[in-house]
C-alpha cells in the first residue's frame, strides 16, 4: 500500500525535476496531490495518469475557440475597491467571487488566492493584476473584476505601476486549457491603453461591464 503513496522526493525523482518544482506544482494545484498532516503526498496512479495527459496534450490539437467575455463576466461580479493593500483588495474581490455558484469552498478559494500571491506577484504591469487559481472545489471558470479607486502599491509589479485593475480567475482543476485561455484573453485585452483608462474612470459596474464585453 505504501508503494502507491509517493513523497515529494520520490515524485521529483520519477519526473526528473527538482523537489522545489514538485512542491510549487502541489501548492498551485497543478499536480494531483493531497496533504497528510502538513506534508504533501501523491498517489502513484494519479501521477502516472497526469504524466500521460500532459504528454498527450503536447500533441497538436485543434485551434481552441476564443474566449467569449460575456460568458465569463457578469455585472454583479464587478466591484469597486477602496483598499490600499493588496491583501485587503484580494480578500474583498474573493468575497465577491465566492458568490458565484461555481465556487463550492469559500475558505479554500481565499486561502489559495493568498498562497498564490505569496509565491509570486500576479501583477503583470500596466496597472493590472490577475490573481488566479485552479481548484478541485471549483466547478467551472468564474471571474470577478475589481476596479480600485486608489492605487495599490504593494503588488510589486516589474514596471512599478500601482495596480488599479484586478481580474480574479478561478477554474476547475481539470480546466487547464480553458484556464490558460482565460488568463491570456484578459492579459491581452487589458493591454489596450484606451480600455484601461476608461475602466479606471467609470462610475458604475454597468458601464464597466459594457467596456469589458464590447
Amino acid at each position: 500500500m505504501t508503494e502507491d503513496i509517493l513523497t515529494i522526493e520520490e515524485v521529483a525523482k520519477y519526473l526528473r525535476v527538482s523537489e522545489r518544482t514538485v512542491y510549487d506544482w502541489a501548492q498551485k494545484g497543478e499536480i494531483p496531490a493531497g496533504k497528510i498532516g502538513t506534508v504533501w503526498r501523491f498517489r502513484k496512479e494519479s501521477i502516472e495518469r497526469w504524466v500521460s495527459e500532459r504528454l498527450s496534450a503536447s500533441k497538436k490539437a485543434p485551434q481552441p475557440r476564443p474566449v467569449n467575455a460575456e460568458a465569463v463576466i457578469s455585472p454583479e461580479r464587478i466591484v469597486f475597491l477602496d483598499s490600499k493593500s493588496k491583501r485587503d483588495a484580494l480578500l474583498t474581490l474573493a468575497d465577491n467571487l465566492c458568490t458565484a455558484p461555481q465556487i463550492r469552498n469559500h475558505t479554500e478559494l481565499k486561502e489559495a488566492i493568498l498562497e498564490r500571491e505569496a509565491l509570486i506577484s500576479t501583477a503583470i504591469g500596466f496597472g493590472i493584476a490577475i490573481p488566479h487559481v485552479r481548484l478541485t472545489s471549483v466547478n467551472d471558470i468564474a471571474v470577478s473584476v475589481g476596479l480600485s479607486r486608489v492605487p495599490i502599491t504593494d503588488f510589486l509589479p516589474l514596471d512599478d505601476e500601482p495596480v488599479r485593475i484586478l481580474i480574479m480567475i478561478a477554474a476547475a482543476y481539470t480546466q487547464h486549457t480553458e484556464y490558460l485561455r482565460t488568463l491570456s484573453f484578459f492579459s491581452a485585452h487589458l493591454k489596450n491603453n484606451k480600455l484601461r483608462n476608461a475602466l479606471t474612470s467609470v462610475t458604475s459596474t454597468a458601464e464597466a461591464y459594457r467596456l469589458l464585453t464590447a
